[in-house]
């Protein structure tokens, strides 16, 4: 069964089973005829559980581990219990502040912001941790490093008109040192176009939902 069949039957992306693979929870087998990876009914069964754990949220490693027989089902249940009751208090925690300011009837500008987040600070001492959106507000994931190849690019590109100016108005520069010097700034863009192929591939791995844990 190919990987488009699959994605269908089980409901799992294409990308996220290729994470599966990497991460080692799933090793289809390779077509002898043509390479394509070749899922059988194991592959199909093994997607499903992996689909079931992630949907409930429990994490890639525990999930290995239940795999490979260190933890069983109920070990792995047991371990998540935990997570889940934490985040279950820390959720009750961020539901009582909401609620007080929600009988607060007056603009944010009035908020005494800085009470309410030194009493936030004290309940995080005692373990409660708060949904923090700030991470989420920054979204250059994929901005910063394709700038900063377009910025190099434009000055590898102004180096080489400046090279091939100075050399055509200078006569006695030789043939072969010009040829290395414009070499020089091609390199370094063909350089930062592989650099940022590389790092694309890196953002862009993980699962599609990887930030909801499902």
């Amino acid at each position: 069964m190919k990987i488009n069949e699959v994605e269908a039957l089980v409901g799992v992306t294409k990308k996220n089973i290729r994470f599966y693979e990497e991460q080692g929870l799933l090793s289809p087998r390779r077509n002898s005829e043509n390479g394509y990876r070749d899922y059988g009914d194991a592959e199909i069964e093994t997607l499903r559980q992996i689909k079931l754990m992630r949907k409930l949220g429990v994490p890639i490693g525990d999930i290995r581990q239940m795999q490979s027989g260190a933890l069983t089902v109920g070990d792995g249940m047991r371990r998540h219990l935990v997570t889940l009751e934490r985040e279950e208090q820390n959720i009750r925690q961020a539901v009582r502040l909401c609620g007080i300011l929600k009988d607060q009837e007056i603009r944010l500008d009035a908020l005494d912001a800085g009470t309410l987040l030194a009493e936030m600070e004290e309940i995080e001492r005692s373990g409660t941790v708060f949904q923090d959106k700030q991470r989420q507000d920054i979204r250059v994931r994929y901005v910063a490093p394709v700038v900063s190849c377009v910025a190099m690019i434009v000055f590898m590109l102004i180096l080489m008109l400046f090279l091939g100016g100075t050399a055509a108005n200078d006569a006695q520069t030789p043939t072969a040192l010009v040829a290395v010097l414009m070499n020089f700034p091609l390199l370094v863009i063909v350089g930062v176009i592989l650099a940022l192929v590389q790092r694309i591939h890196e953002i862009s791995k993980g699962e599609i939902d990887d930030a909801k844990k499902y």
